[in-house]
């Protein structure tokens, strides 16, 4: 029997990988369902190449379009719109996979209902796990479902534990998080006031959207997988650092309390924890290049303490510090840093003023321990709010 798979963010860059890593195994898995934002061309394309039984888009006109185009062309899959057709084809009896791969908060809702209808969830989303915290983890308690990290320093990390994840606190004395650096890893700090939004999203290793790449370029990226690593691995934030490596060939590591360090190598190329997402526990081929050691250049280490690079990335701190305030300080820090991007992507704000959003957003939100999704989404509106005027505030 194949493998039924639901796509939540299918035209993104996780999506499309994904899609890649699917055609090399038609035997095993067939598309489902796609979702995705505004992108109805390469929606088209998607749903005339995989014919899935569903195509979801976010807003109604641009739902409307697609069937426009695909009635014209005499397919059959069903167009729907909006957050409930998201969790409908998430938690749809029909499918076995659902990778998840919306950018931003607005994943949470999908992921919630993909977790309680007990799928085996690919966490591309890191916000589901920032936001949603322990009622995203009840969920998936709840509905049995099987959660595997999609990110590829949280995949490194998974594949480098024990697989009794009962062992873990036992065996394990900490897990460190790589980190390219960005863009910006030598910059003088001084001048990141003058980065412009196409400077930040050239990252030299990896392709990602846009979002993704100014969070890469600040750091933030890694604030937010320190967050996810210690909902997804349960250890206390003392045990969790991040080491920059340039090259990203070692994607994270554990290390056991025997002093011993287990890693995952790899190019840099997300169809490998895509590959090992979906085969779990088995692995299949990724499609990804295999890494020559004979050519590879040298590896090398820097520690965050170094204090120009604690200048150029403020924001990685604040990691543990949410993670020790009040119930519900992770999801602020999203919310926050979510508007401050998406502020300087629209040259609103400076690179450098990403950071003044996310501190004084937190500083000033006072947030209630969230039991709910209703809980989580007025925190996040309430968060929102406040850093939108934050925005207003300095760019004025």
């Amino acid at each position: 029997m194949k493998q039924r798979v639901t796509i939540l963010g299918s035209t993104g860059s996780i999506g499309v990988n994904t899609l890649d890593v699917l055609t090399r195994h038609p035997e095993r898995f067939e598309v489902f369902a796609l979702t995705a934002a505004t992108k109805v061309e390469l929606m088209l394309q998607q749903c005339v190449q995989f014919k899935p039984a569903f195509a979801v888009m976010a807003s109604e006109p641009h739902g409307q379009e697609l069937a426009r185009q695909l009635a014209a062309l005499g397919l059959v899959t069903q167009v729907l719109s909006g957050a409930a057709a998201l969790a409908e084809v998430a938690a749809h009896e029909q499918i076995d996979i659902v990778m998840a791969a919306i950018v931003g908060a607005a994943g949470l809702a999908p992921c919630l209902a993909a977790a309680r209808a007990g799928k085996r969830l690919l966490l591309a989303n890191k916000e589901a796990l920032v936001v949603g915290g322990e009622v995203f983890l009840h969920a998936v308690a709840q509905g049995g479902a099987t959660l595997l990290p999609i990110d590829s320093e949280h995949s490194a990390i998974f594949q480098s534990l024990p697989h009794d994840a009962a062992a873990w606190p036992e065996q394990v004395d900490k897990i460190i998080l790589t980190a390219s650096g960005g863009p910006f890893r030598t910059r003088d700090p001084k001048t990141l006031r003058e980065v412009t939004p196409e400077q930040a999203c050239a990252h030299p290793n990896w392709v990602m959207g846009r979002k993704i790449s100014v969070d890469s370029a600040t750091m933030m990226n890694k604030a937010l997988e320190v967050i996810e690593a210690r909902y997804l691995f349960g250890l206390a934030p003392e045990h969790l650092e991040v080491v920059i490596h340039p090259q990203s060939v070692i994607h994270s590591m554990v290390q056991y309390k025997d002093n011993s360090v287990v890693a995952q190598l790899g190019t840099p190329d997300m169809r490998v924890p895509i590959a090992y997402g979906l085969s779990w526990p088995h692995r299949m081929t990724s499609g990804a290049q295999a890494l020559d050691f004979r050519a590879m250049a040298d590896m090398t280490f820097e520690s965050f303490e170094n204090g120009a690079h604690r200048e150029r990335f403020p924001g990685l701190a604040l990691a543990w510090a949410v993670l020790q305030g009040p119930p519900g300080s992770t999801a602020v820090l999203n919310a926050a840093n979510e508007e401050a991007v998406q502020a300087f992507l629209e040259k609103r704000i400076r690179f450098d003023q990403i950071h003044q959003v996310n501190i004084e957003t937190l500083e000033t939100t006072v947030p209630l321990a969230p039991h709910a999704l209703e809980d989580l989404l007025a925190l996040d509106a309430q968060s929102r709010a406040m850093a939108q005027q934050v925005v207003k505030r300095i760019s004025a």
